[in-house]
């Protein structure tokens, strides 16, 4: 279990466990598993993780929309839900605003409609439900949309209606189930920047589901890794991709080449020798997690574990040093940004991403290198592999 608290926490969820019983005796599912985790005003954190591994049925629970068995949430310094106490607050009773991978909106109203309908709700002047839409729409980019129907726009247009109805009734805290998975990938890069910079602007505090790593890289403040119902790890987008705690988190954030590992040394200062299936590997000893460096005594088991990005195709004469191999390339993947190579060495491939103008192919015989502070190692045991 991963805890997680950050100045001034607008969300607070402790020890927080929900399950279910499979239908025909199928036995017991707990997709929440003693959770606890704190949102800071103004932050977003992101759930990431392939389905089924409980990040919307732990949404779901701060939302209302799910009973926990046990643990605590309070939102907003309120208590929410407190099992001890026997608090259960229902949705409508949260001070929280949701959108819906569906979008949810109401087919039969103007976009304007639905994006006033919480101000009205609330029994704001129509002055000031007129004025606080026109911001809002103005915000998201939807001028001259106010009229039309929901079946009239396309799905990034709404999109943003969903967004534009969520932040106008000018909610703390904004929990998002997956909200770009129905566009395509171009309107949702714009959508991206968009949310972005409407949660810099309106200083919102949010939750929000997604399996995506890029949508969660670019939009979180924190990511919490979640598998089987715990936090695997939780931090900054650059802390869980340059360091990740172990095989699950590695292998879900980004791609990597993973290849069993054994220590047979210490080179230096600072290099750890490890023996690969494509030959001797030098790591950086601070590039060991906390529990592997506490193992790296000779003839541990680990796992040596780069991104493909971090590998170079070397010229000939660059040849030297460690961490230097010959490799057969397989395939050729003309990416526009990088070229993407599956490279045969010994018996193993690896990936390797080029952004080098010159592009190989199939067949094509390489020298490929990377650097000591470029690999990490993590024990085998650590995660299980995503």
């Amino acid at each position: 279990m991963a805890t997680a608290t950050s100045g001034t926490a607008a969300v607070e969820v402790r020890a927080l466990v929900k399950r279910f019983q499979r239908v025909n005796k199928g036995g017991e599912v707990i997709p929440v598993n003693n959770v606890s985790l704190d949102v800071a005003e103004g932050e977003m954190v992101v759930l990431l993780g392939p389905s089924g591994c409980g990040k919307t049925t732990l949404l779901r629970c701060v939302a209302g929309l799910e009973k926990p068995e046990s643990g605590s949430i309070t939102i907003g310094g309120k208590e929410v839900y407190n099992s001890d106490r026997g608090v259960f607050l229902p949705p409508e009773k949260r001070p929280i605003s949701m959108i819906f991978q569906s979008y949810a909106l109401w087919p039969h109203m103007l976009v304007e409609q639905n994006i006033a309908y919480p101000l009205e709700c609330q029994g704001l002047s129509k002055a000031e439900i007129k004025e606080r839409v026109g911001a809002v729409v103005a915000m998201v980019g939807l001028e001259g949309l106010e009229r039309q129907y929901p079946g009239q726009l396309s799905g990034g247009q709404q999109q943003r209606v969903a967004l534009a109805r969520s932040v106008v009734a000018d909610a703390k805290v904004v929990l998002f189930d997956e909200p770009l998975s129905n566009v395509d990938a171009k309107v949702r890069a714009s959508l991206r920047i968009g949310l972005a910079q409407m949660q810099d602007k309106l200083k919102f505090s949010a939750l929000y589901v997604t399996h995506d790593q890029i949508e969660a890289m670019e939009l979180a403040d924190r990511i919490a890794v979640i598998n089987n119902g715990v936090i695997e790890q939780l931090g900054g987008a650059h802390e869980i991709y340059e360091r990740p705690h172990n095989l699950y988190v590695a292998n879900f954030i980004g791609s990597t080449n993973s290849l069993k590992a054994r220590v047979v040394g210490r080179e230096g200062p600072d290099l750890i020798v490890l023996e690969t299936p494509i030959g001797t590997a030098h790591v950086q000893e601070r590039n060991f997690t906390p529990d592997a460096l506490r193992g790296h005594e000779r003839d541990t088991e680990a796992m040596f574990v780069s991104r493909p990005e971090r590998w170079r195709i070397v010229a000939d004469d660059e040849v030297g040093g460690v961490n230097c191999w010959r490799g057969i390339i397989e395939t050729t993947l003309y990416a526009g940004s990088h070229t993407e190579y599956v490279v045969r060495i010994a018996d193993e491939t690896v990936l390797v991403w080029s952004a080098s103008g010159e592009i190989r192919v199939a067949g094509d015989s390489v020298w490929l290198s990377v650097l000591p502070s470029s690999a990490f190692v993590l024990l085998p045991s650590s995660g299980v592999a995503a």
